[in-house]
């Protein structure tokens, strides 16, 4: 890989990253802040609300991927790489001022869900624009290996906002934390996210995307009517990422709260297994996806679908029972590797099965139906079976949603290997040399 690949999977990357800090550092700071807009009561009660705006966003993200999906199938990837971080700078300031209920009543809380629908907004068109960028600016045998940067860069930026909760909660009081301190996250997202705009508007634009070969018509790229064209593969990305995207978000955003409010362990000590697990999760991002390069994306897909099917239960009935650190994060990490399957490779499956010219819409559109559907209503969910006193029902339920991805990866077809610019063609590997066979 040239200086110039490295380049924009560096920019992509870090913008990618503090998008996804400012996203997931709402989840991790809900703890402390969900008592600031909603009145005394129970606290599950509140966690459920603030879950409930958490989710809220995600019912955006159709929205922002149909949007921003259409101006980078239009416009390039670039461009809709900039808007996505102007919106985040922009909802992350919003939450950082937002008033508290003492202050505005629900008026606070208002502002929260109107920052929520702006971040879902963004996050909606930037996995997508990401997922694009990064598969078509990597040579077509390293493009697994490349695409898995946005799992790293997405992981990195919930281990700086995970870091910075572990540094808040060892310099500042309990009380300081609930009363002002969850707002500085959010300050320092807002100005990351203004530093990436300027990194972003210097970007590079991908070949693939430049030089397209695709014969969709200049007024039909980045539509729905030129989506439905590719309606199998649409619901293909909505019926692989349903179980991804619930095992992701149930290990990422609610493991610490599952591990502080079920398993009984303290919030300190919870955030620093998750904080540790996500570490190892992010390195072998690169390993799993150069490994798809070799042997294809199926086997890795199936590999995460049958282990989650199969392992659910059995670590979360585990975690309960942790009790201490070191338990608690082999379990964790047993987890978050088994899910690697998916998460290294995702990206660049999703952008294989469309043409340029459709191609961040394709993958924008149907995935951010499916995250809606699933993975922003996973910890409200498992919040639901918890009140509920059902909480066991919860395992079984993101080991359902596995398994129907297990069936689709077991009849779906091998991306690796596809050209971008011609869909069903393969460049990569020349045919092999005809033996000649001497005759008698």
């Amino acid at each position: 890989m040239g200086r110039a690949q490295w380049k924009k999977i560096w920019v992509g990357s870090a913008g990618n990253m503090v998008e996804w800090f400012d996203w997931f550092v709402y989840a991790s700071f809900a703890t402390y802040f969900a008592g600031a807009f909603f009145p005394e009561g129970n606290e599950t009660a509140k966690l459920m609300n603030t879950a409930g705006i958490f989710a809220v966003g995600f019912f955006m993200r159709p929205v922002g991927g149909w949007l921003l999906g259409r101006v980078a199938d239009r416009k390039g990837r670039k461009a809709a790489l900039t808007l996505t971080v102007t919106l985040m700078s922009a909802s992350a300031l919003l939450i950082a001022i937002a008033p508290t209920y003492s202050v505005a009543g629900y008026g606070g809380a208002v502002v929260l869900l109107i920052a929520r629908l702006l971040q879902g907004l963004s996050v909606g068109g930037e996995y997508a624009a990401s997922a694009t960028y990064l598969t078509e600016a990597s040579p077509p045998r390293h493009r697994g290996f490349a695409s898995s940067f946005q799992y790293v860069s997405m992981t990195a930026g919930q281990i700086l906002g995970l870091g910075l909760l572990i540094v808040l909660q060892r310099t500042m009081s309990d009380e300081a934390l609930h009363g002002w301190g969850w707002r500085i996250p959010f300050v320092i997202g807002a100005l990351a996210a203004a530093v990436v705009f300027y990194l972003r508007r210097t970007m590079l634009e991908t070949e693939v995307y430049e030089e397209s070969g695709d014969d969709t018509p200049d007024c039909l790229k980045g539509t729905v009517k030129a989506l439905l064209a590719h309606k199998r593969e649409a619901f293909l990305v909505i019926a692989l990422t349903m179980g991804g995207t619930v095992a992701y978000y149930t290990y990422t955003t609610y493991l610490t709260k599952y591990l502080s409010m079920s398993a009984g362990l303290p919030k300190e000590t919870a955030t620093l297994v998750s904080f540790c697990a996500l570490i190892v999760f992010a390195c072998v991002q690169p390993l799993a996806g150069g490994l798809s390069d070799r042997i294809g994306r199926r086997p890795l897909l199936i590999t995460f679908a049958l282990g989650s099917t199969l392992l659910t239960v059995p670590i979360m009935t585990l975690l309960k029972h942790a009790g201490s650190f070191w338990p608690a994060f082999g379990l964790s990490l047993l987890a978050l590797l088994v899910i690697t399957g998916y998460t290294s490779i995702n990206a660049c499956v999703k952008a294989e099965l469309f043409p340029t010219g459709v191609r961040a819409l394709g993958v924008a559109l149907p995935y951010a139906i499916a995250n809606a559907l699933f993975g922003g209503t996973a910890e409200y969910v498992a919040l639901w079976f918890k009140d509920s006193g059902m909480e066991s029902g919860f395992s079984w339920y993101v080991a359902g949603c596995a398994a129907v991805s297990l069936i689709v990866y077991l009849t779906m077809r091998e991306t690796r290997g596809t050209d971008l610019n011609r869909v069903g063609a393969t460049v990569e590997r020349e045919a092999p040399t005809p033996v000649k066979v001497a005759s008698r």
